[in-house]
């Protein structure tokens, strides 16, 4: 198969009956079209889709749907169960974490469905999944070719979507839509519900995500809130939970690298808390290279915060428990950008995963803080 494109989209190809066929490639993560794909359905084992997946060969399915989901489940069991290379320090375990997440989601991202102009799959007992794509997607256009596993994520969004998460300081729920990080840890939630408010004028909220944040701010008595984002999913996503809570005519959604124009006396940021390259577009809530996002927001703070104003970070240390960052590091960032300490609350995560000792972070995970971080220029 030869990689091409319609129109600056990826195309995928394969040979069914002698026919050689093409469907647009879809890959949220930007993933390249697989190089090899074979027709497979119900008569295919697990053992042999798990060779062929792991060589680098990508299977079309058409065969039942509800038979696909079991295949991929006995794919990932077998990648799970393989041994581990043991680490020697945290940075070590957390880089082989990272690429046994990057190789799980390639070996199950090999196995594909077909999608139809407006998103429907033509296979036995197969769910209409079509607003969830459209949702993802925008309208469909052409037949496409999706990974099962990318398409299990656009059905699992969906529902969170409908479902809503419940944030107990806003006594609302907020409505998370597909790769806008759902505000499922409620402790930094929590830390901003219970800070003490420099000013109840004007605050900025950086990186608004789902807006959960602007609106805990209005709600709190804030009489206008601008609050950020540059990704259009996020701009979206705000929009229509701040129109739901009614707090439309406080809170002004604006999309912007980072800082809106202007001056005022709060602006709080929630930056990705991990140094590292994301895989996946939902990953960006959680990945920043460089610390470049955390440090934009550092290094404007002081341009734009009003005399005596405050600035809230709130950022977990897990990156110093992983030895991605230091606290003298980030202490650091913070002097170099004009920036003093006012003060920091801690508080522990509650999530899962900070008690589950099978987790090969747990370590770090286990001694964890979340803090935010009153910041004024010196």
């Amino acid at each position: 198969m030869n990689e091409n494109s319609v129109n600056d989209n990826p195309v995928v190809n394969w040979t069914e009956a002698d026919v050689q066929q093409s469907a647009r490639w879809r890959s949220e993560s930007g993933t390249a079209p697989p190089k090899r794909v074979i027709v497979a359905d119900d008569q295919m084992s697990a053992d042999v889709a798990y060779r062929l997946a792991s060589e680098g060969t990508a299977l079309l399915w058409r065969g039942d749907f509800q038979n696909a989901r079991q295949l991929q489940q006995a794919m990932a069991r077998r990648i799970d169960r393989k041994p581990r290379k043991p680490a020697t320090s945290p940075t070590e375990a957390f880089n082989f974490h990272r690429q046994f997440q990057s190789h799980r989601a390639r070996t199950l991202g090999m196995l594909l469905l077909p999608l139809d102009a407006d998103y429907g799959i033509h296979l036995r007992r197969a769910p209409d999944v079509r607003q969830a794509c459209t949702e993802a997607y925008g309208a469909g256009e052409v037949p496409s070719v999706v990974s099962l596993r990318e398409l299990l994520g656009m059905i699992g969004a969906h529902e969170w979507r409908k479902k809503g998460v419940e944030i107990p300081a806003l006594g609302a729920r907020i409505h998370p839509h597909y790769a806008v990080f759902s505000p499922v840890r409620g402790e930094y939630i929590e830390l901003v519900a219970k800070a003490a408010l420099p000013s109840l004028e004007l605050a900025f909220d950086i990186g608004t995500g789902t807006g959960v944040l602007a609106a805990l701010l209005a709600r709190r008595g804030v009489k206008h809130v601008v609050a950020t984002d540059q990704d259009p999913r996020a701009l979206a996503c705000a929009r229509e939970n701040i129109d739901r809570l009614g707090l439309k005519g406080q809170v002004d959604i604006v999309q912007a690298n980072l800082f809106p124009e202007g001056r005022a006396p709060l602006i709080l940021c929630n930056p990705p808390w991990l140094p590292a390259r994301a895989n996946s577009p939902i990953e960006h809530a959680i990945y920043d290279p460089d610390s470049r996002m955390l440090r934009g927001f550092l290094d404007g703070l002081a341009a734009h915060l009003e005399p005596e104003g405050e600035g809230w970070l709130i950022l977990s240390d897990l990156a110093e428990h992983l030895g991605l960052r230091s606290r003298e590091a980030l202490l650091a960032m913070i002097d170099t950008a004009g920036l003093k300490v006012l003060g920091r609350t801690d508080v522990k995560p509650t999530h899962p995963r900070s008690t589950d000792e099978t987790d090969p972070l747990h370590a770090a995970r286990a001694a964890e803080l979340t803090s935010l971080w009153r910041l004024a220029v010196r």
